[in-house]
């Protein structure tokens, strides 16, 4: 058993080409991560899964449009058109993705008034999902990362893994952003300063 695993962040229909929250190419990445899941003997998914009601999304906030930006009690949050609700067809896994070879699927989102980017804690940076100490107590401490979005749950992800001590690399060519104003610059800098591997 290798001390490595493959961290696949939310590769779901909403994210894809047609759905509600398109990342442009996110699809285009599922070949090269179904030939790394391949490659690794611990993969992990996280997936997308927000209630009907949650907070997120810009049709919760009278007057304002997705990607307009509200303060919530943890911070700026980002509003969203509504997405991967809980047991829709956009919170699926993309239906080429080869997952069932995950023995962890991480959901996030769940709770209603607080958003959650990365795989390790929800937009308070404080609430953990509970991801961190499933690596530790299975020995692993070097994890790759890939999916969607490059600039929002993939760098969020990358950024709390290296505080959490885990040796971090995001494959930059498995990856797709949304790009919002900057945000890939912005978030490839604050990874490569953090000391996240970009390859």
């Amino acid at each position: 058993m290798s001390e490595e695993a493959l961290i696949v962040i939310d590769v779901q229909n909403d994210f894809c080409p047609g759905g509600n929250l398109a990342v442009a190419e996110g699809d285009k990445i599922v070949p090269l991560i179904n030939e790394m899941v391949g490659r690794f003997d611990h993969v992990i998914l996280t997936q997308d899964w927000h209630p009907a009601d949650h907070s997120s999304f810009a049709s919760k906030h009278p007057g304002k449009q997705p990607f307009e930006t509200v303060e919530m009690p943890y911070g700026t949050q980002t509003l969203w058109p509504d997405h991967c609700i809980q047991g829709s067809g956009g919170a699926a896994f993309h239906p080429a993705l080869k997952w069932t070879k995950a023995e962890l699927v991480v959901r996030k989102g769940f709770r209603a008034g607080i958003d959650s980017y990365s795989a390790f804690h929800e937009n308070d940076r404080t609430t953990p999902t509970g991801l961190a100490g499933y690596l530790k107590e299975r020995g692993i401490g070097k994890i790759t990362l890939v999916g969607l979005a490059t600039d929002f749950c993939v760098a969020y992800s990358a950024l709390d893994a290296v505080k959490l001590g885990f040796d971090t690399t995001v494959r930059l060519d498995a990856c797709r952003a949304i790009d919002l104003g900057g945000s890939l610059e912005t978030m490839l800098g604050k990874m490569r300063e953090a000391g996240v591997k970009l390859a």
